[in-house]
């Protein structure tokens, strides 16, 4: 069997890493796709210590993240309760339902924070009552706030 070669990868490659991993390939691969096409450059110390050095810094980077995604979560939790009004029909029913965009605004009005409405996550709202909602924030941060749905 031949002998396996390292490259470092300047893009991502489906099923082999993300730009930046130090992956091992079979010499051909490399020799003919890999380098020739500007996906990978060879594993030099020199390029070992730039990969290590972006690592480093996206690790930072991640981390500053966090830190903001924990601070959200705080200023989201001492509000405590977001008050939605709706119409309401029979026996507590609203008319329409509570949608993810409607709740980002409100914290937007509420805390002055932007929060994705694609990271909100909500239950079937069709009544009146109060409702857990989920916010992620960040990959390891997830903040649940309550929605009370009222009459207007």
């Amino acid at each position: 069997m031949a002998k396996r070669t390292q490259v470092v990868l300047t893009k991502d490659v489906i099923k082999l890493g993300k730009n930046g991993d130090l992956v091992e390939v079979a010499p051909g691969y490399a020799r003919n796709y890999l380098l020739p096409q500007s996906i990978a450059v060879r594993a030099t110390p020199g390029i070992l210590r730039q990969v290590e050095r972006r690592r480093e810094e996206e690790r930072q980077r991640q981390l500053e993240l966090k830190q903001q995604a924990e601070a959200q979560k705080k200023a989201l939790e001492a509000v405590g309760v977001f008050k939605i009004a709706k119409q309401v029909g029979e026996e507590n029913a609203i008319f329409g339902t509570v949608t993810e965009k409607e709740l980002a605004e409100l914290i937007q009005q509420a805390t002055g924070q932007e929060v994705d409405r694609r990271e909100i996550t909500l239950p079937s709202i069709s009544k009146l009552g109060t409702y857990k909602a989920n916010i992620k924030l960040h990959s390891d941060v997830t903040a649940d706030v309550e929605v009370e749905v009222v009459s207007l």
